[in-house]
C-alpha cells in the first residue's frame, strides 16, 4: 500500500497535496509522501476544494458526498476520508505515478 494511504476503519485516509489555480485537474505523481492533484479552481471560497472532491468522485467512481475533507481546509496539504470500496483503484492511480 501507498505511504499516503491509511485504511481506517470503513475508510481510506488520503494525504494529498492540492495545487490550486491549474488549468485542468489532474493527478501530477507523488510528492513527500503524499499524492499531489493539480486543481482547476482558484483556493478561494471553498472552490479549490470543492472541485479536489468532485475530481476526485469522478475518478474513483464513487459519489462526491463519500468524499469527505478531514483535515488541511486552509492549506495545500490535506487528508481525505474516502470509501474503502475506492482503494483498489486509488493504488491502481498511485502505482502508475
Amino acid at each position: 500500500m501507498a505511504t499516503c494511504i491509511r485504511v481506517s476503519g470503513a475508510q481510506i485516509l488520503l494525504d494529498i497535496k492540492a495545487v490550486p489555480g491549474s488549468s485542468k485537474s489532474q493527478i501530477a505523481g507523488l510528492s513527500e509522501n503524499r499524492l499531489r492533484i493539480k486543481i482547476a479552481a482558484a483556493p478561494e471560497d471553498g472552490k479549490a476544494n470543492a472541485e479536489l472532491r468532485a475530481f476526485l468522485a469522478k475518478t474513483l467512481d464513487c459519489p462526491k458526498k463519500d468524499i469527505t475533507l478531514v483535515t488541511g481546509e486552509k492549506s495545500r496539504l490535506k487528508t481525505l476520508a474516502l470509501p474503502l470500496a475506492a482503494q483498489e483503484t486509488l493504488e491502481e492511480i498511485i502505482a502508475g505515478c
